[in-house]
């Protein structure tokens, strides 16, 4: 499907549950964008669960947000249980705003729901010369090291920086071994998982998606992952006035109320200690692709590279919906 019909059909679908006409085109752009990305699991196959969640009145479809300035440099977003793409897309440009004025933005937000990819946003500071760092946490799928149960969230680590070329340094990455959405997507599609990256409620290895989902994902680098998950926790959750510590919701089983998830979004000049970062990134950068590399690898690639590449290639394609996300739309529509 050709994107701009994709995004008139997303933003009818939104307004349809309730969305103002702003919301539902900034909620569209998000998702629209992570199909573009290759990251499936993050786009049209959740818009079910957002819609789902709106007319449950656990996503509040006329929000009346509010950002209380602390400095200049710093800013709070109460964000009224609003769809998450909404609340992340004031916070970003809130803190980019206050970056450009003072030199560094810090915004923190709370009473706010899952919001897509974190490196979206990212993205949007890049543009601006800025370097980002992004923080937010997600519902219990990960056991803290030496626990039996799930309270940690995939809970992503996002760092972004200019590099001096059209193509930013973006690490967009959860914690986890790999992300929830992807194991959804495979639950939904009946496809195998790869081994080692979760237990079944048993505490077995298992390679299907739908026990996987009902035991434990496994974090990145063992208790080391289970520590930066923890970080994550006390970053987006503790420190904004957030759920934490394993009471965020899970949007698409637990409707009992909004998901109260935190964010924290960091944005600083490039040029605050040195004046010539650019050249420096550049140097930096092209020290590191000159290493010898190991057999069958052609470019040492920064991240961020294979994303960039993806979404120049996909922009220039229309984009395919898999049959059961055709159904979830004709159904939305309906």
């Amino acid at each position: 499907m050709k994107k701009n019909i994709l995004k008139k059909e997303i933003i009818k679908i939104f307004k349809k549950f309730g969305l103002s006409n702003n919301h539902a085109s900034i909620s569209a752009n998000a998702l629209i964008n992570a199909e573009l990305v290759g990251a499936y699991g993050h786009g049209l196959s959740r818009l079910k669960m957002y819609c789902e969640r709106i007319s449950k009145k656990v996503i509040n479809a006329k929000p009346k947000i509010k950002i209380k300035k602390i400095s200049q440099s710093i800013s709070l977003v109460d964000a009224n249980n609003s769809i998450g793409f909404v609340a992340a897309d004031i916070a970003i440009k809130k803190a980019i705003q206050n970056a450009l004025k003072t030199g560094i933005g810090l915004v923190a937000v709370k009473n706010s729901g899952h919001y897509g990819l974190s490196g979206y946003y990212a993205e949007q500071a890049v543009k601006k010369n800025l370097i980002t760092m992004i923080y937010t946490n997600a519902p219990p799928a990960i056991a803290p090291y030496g626990a039996l149960k799930s309270l940690f969230g995939t809970n992503p680590i996002c760092f972004g920086t200019p590099t001096g070329s059209k193509v930013p340094f973006i690490l967009d990455t959860s914690i986890s071994m790999i992300n929830r959405g992807k194991i959804r997507v495979a639950a939904r599609n009946n496809q195998k998982i790869p081994e080692g990256v979760a237990l079944d409620k048993f505490g077995q290895p298992t390679t299907d998606a739908k026990k996987a989902l009902e035991g434990v994902q496994l974090p990145i680098a063992g208790f080391r992952g289970s520590g930066l998950a923890w970080m994550v926790d006390i970053l987006s959750g503790v420190l904004t006035g957030s759920n934490h510590a394993g009471k965020v919701k899970d949007p698409f089983d637990d409707f009992s109320g909004p998901q109260n998830i935190g964010h924290l979004f960091i944005t600083f000049k490039t040029n605050l200690f040195v004046k010539d970062y650019n050249n420096r990134i550049k140097k930096n950068i092209r020290t590191i692709k000159k290493l010898p590399k190991i057999k069958n690898i052609k470019n040492i690639m920064y991240p961020g590279e294979n994303k960039f590449k993806r979404y120049k290639t996909n922009l220039k394609k229309d984009i395919k919906i898999p049959e059961e996300i055709k159904k979830d739309l004709k159904i939305l529509k309906s």
